[in-house]
């Protein structure tokens, strides 16, 4: 009787479908001893075993049959269909972008366990993982998707699977057999831009130097999202927590969860307002017509974020009650002709006082507030590579300087023609990528 009321409180409580095995193979083993105790012989035993083996088969059959059913129901509503058309009709290469199977990912990430999260933000949680092939990558899982957006959501990741871009983050493919979709992309190890300028850490310093090429490296890209993909894309979201740094400390753009295409000659977009406070372009702001110059006006914000290393939005006092904007603080700084008095230490020492005045006022036009006065990212782009060049060819000088006056005493002065002639090399190819 102590068996039976065992089984009865199994069957009645154990909630869940893991539970449910549970309670079943015990179950067996308490009707298996019952029939023993009750003397009905092996072959009835047997054939009781027989009957409960056959109901768990059917059971676990149903159970792989339904999951099926609700994948195939999860890749319709996400879009999948759409994205198969488009994948089929040769549009895109099938070998840039992969459709991952739900197995895959959760495998890969621990069934999403908690310990994996990268981030969190407005476009949803990012884990890290680990595919079969041994590859570390980075997993979006993106927050609702509404049918009305799932069009769009097919095409940027169409679109982004055909940008091959070395500041980019490169999108490796979708899953798309779940309740939310999932974009799996490259993985970028050592984190945002935002902790470097805000956390000055002590391992990697930005230099002057640094956050020139940093600059320099996001203008380039967003310069090719604008003008050389195959079709113009506005991203909208620009900050320094979507830029990434990678093993080498490249500059990545990351995040397009907000990002649209536009045909070649559409010049802007109208729509919800998105973006972050502190980057969002005013006149964005008042319009809702979203053009590239919006891009150009939070990029200028990441650069005043650069040359300050302040924060974009920050409380001025302990209660957090007042705050105040880097952007429109920098331009006032810039108008009462005080600006080295919010320049980072780092860049009032390491930098020119030329070349800080030509990246600050470029910064200005940047963030000016009509759109149509700001420069392209093609100008900027130009203008921050020249800066760049012009900095290479001044360090090239004084190292031939410094062998020279060195050879004029001992002929120590070999290594460091070749380590100057290795800074060249890496310089050159830098600037003509």
């Amino acid at each position: 009787m102590l068996l039976v009321r065992r089984c009865m409180y199994f069957f009645f409580f154990l909630k869940g479908e893991g539970a449910c095995i549970y309670y079943l193979l015990f179950c067996v083993f308490c009707l298996l001893i019952i029939i023993l105790l009750s003397n009905v012989g092996v072959g009835g035993c047997v054939g009781m075993l027989l009957l409960l083996t056959g109901a768990w088969l059917v059971y676990k059959y149903l159970q792989k049959r339904k999951n099926k059913i609700r994948k195939e129901l999860f890749f319709k509503r996400n879009g999948g269909l759409l994205l198969q058309q488009q994948l089929s009709s040769g549009e895109v290469n099938v070998e840039k972008i992969k459709l991952f199977t739900s197995e895959e990912l959760e495998k890969s990430t621990d069934k999403f366990n908690i310990d994996r999260i990268l981030g969190q933000g407005g476009q949803g949680t990012v884990y890290k993982g680990m595919l079969t092939d041994g590859r570390i990558v980075a997993i979006k899982k993106s927050k609702m998707v509404s049918e009305g957006q799932l069009s769009d959501f097919i095409n940027e990741v169409v679109i982004l699977s055909q940008i091959n871009h070395r500041n980019i983050v490169q999108l490796l493919g979708c899953c798309l057999e779940n309740e939310v979709p999932l974009l799996v992309y490259e993985f970028i190890p050592n984190g945002t831009l935002s902790k470097y300028i805000q956390g000055q850490i002590e391992e990697f310093p930005l230099t002057w130097k640094i956050r020139l090429r940093i600059a320099t490296e996001i203008a380039g890209a967003l310069f090719y999202l604008h003008s050389a993909a195959s079709c113009p894309i506005f991203h909208r979201d620009i900050k320094s927590t979507n830029i990434l740094l990678d093993e080498k400390y490249r500059a990545k753009l990351a995040d397009f969860g907000t990002s649209r295409s536009v045909g070649i000659d559409q010049t802007h977009l109208t729509t919800c307002v998105l973006g972050t406070f502190g980057y969002m372009d005013p006149e964005y702001f008042h319009s809702s017509q979203f053009t590239e110059k919006s891009d150009v006006y939070s990029f200028g914000v990441v650069l005043v974020e650069l040359l300050t290393g302040q924060k974009p939005v920050s409380a001025v006092t302990k209660s957090q009650e007042e705050f105040r904007n880097l952007a429109s603080h920098f331009i006032t700084s810039m108008q009462e002709d005080s600006l080295c008095e919010i320049l980072d230490a780092r860049v009032l020492k390491e930098g020119s006082e030329t070349d800080i005045k030509v990246v600050a006022n470029l910064a200005k036009r940047c963030l000016n507030v009509n759109g149509r006065n700001r420069p392209t990212m093609r100008e900027v782009t130009a203008e921050l590579e020249s800066i760049h060049i012009h900095m290479f060819a001044e360090k090239a000088s004084n190292a031939d300087q410094r062998s020279k006056s060195i050879d004029s005493w001992d002929g120590s002065s070999v290594g460091s023609r070749i380590a100057s002639d290795r800074y060249a090399g890496d310089e050159i190819d830098f600037i003509t990528t």
